[in-house]
């Protein structure tokens, strides 16, 4: 089954093609298409996935996928959240991965509290005004360092470490990482809800 994916994001389509492939289910960016990036206005992960989502499938008529992920703090009020990819952006500065983590270790300096989760809402419509989309959260908890550690990964994964695993997640492998980030647990979730749901696999 084909599914458009609501980013244009390269590497949130690998990890979400490894780990739905499963199913039978082929990721299609949405930038390929030709869909243009939709609008996020909502203060949650689940609401803004589900309007990527329909934007989507109104767009490509094709049932869609997507993710509104990022990271919450705790000792911020669950900041950066829903703004995780425009962080530094808010703030005056660049929208970049890099400037996100200055600007929240510049935030975190005097703060002790380090605890924080990544989260990952995953919603699937089988068309733009399906009134039954599937939804499925996911969070992994760990703390943000002082500086970035390891090569691997994206976003804030040089400053998220997990203490159950030892190692900051830009230091684990692929195919750890997919066995247990936020957005292999909602995942997981979701692959239940397709075959439950819509028969798959």
């Amino acid at each position: 089954m084909k599914l458009v994916l609501a980013s244009n994001n390269a590497k949130k389509l690998v990890e979400l093609q490894a780990l739905f492939a499963p199913l039978g289910i082929e990721l299609v960016n949405q930038g390929s298409l030709g869909i243009p990036e939709a609008e996020e206005p909502f203060e949650t992960f689940a609401e803004n996935a589900l309007a990527k989502a329909r934007h989507a499938a109104k767009l490509s008529g094709l049932p869609a996928l997507a993710d509104d992920s990022g990271l919450s703090v705790d000792a911020l009020g669950g900041a950066p959240g829903v703004r995780s990819a425009r962080y530094a952006l808010d703030a005056g500065g660049e929208k970049s991965d890099a400037a996100n983590n200055e600007r929240l270790l510049r935030e975190m300096a005097a703060i002790d509290d380090r605890r924080a989760r990544f989260v990952c809402a995953l919603v699937a419509v089988r068309s733009a005004d399906d009134p039954e989309p599937l939804i499925a959260m996911g969070r992994w908890a760990g703390e943000i360092l002082t500086a970035p550690s390891g090569e691997g990964g994206f976003g804030y994964d040089p400053l998220m470490n997990i203490p159950a695993l030892g190692q900051t997640v830009a230091s684990l492998g692929a195919e750890v990482k997919n066995r247990h980030s936020h957005r292999a647990l909602a995942a997981a979730q979701l692959i239940v809800q397709f075959r439950e749901v819509w028969r798959l696999g």
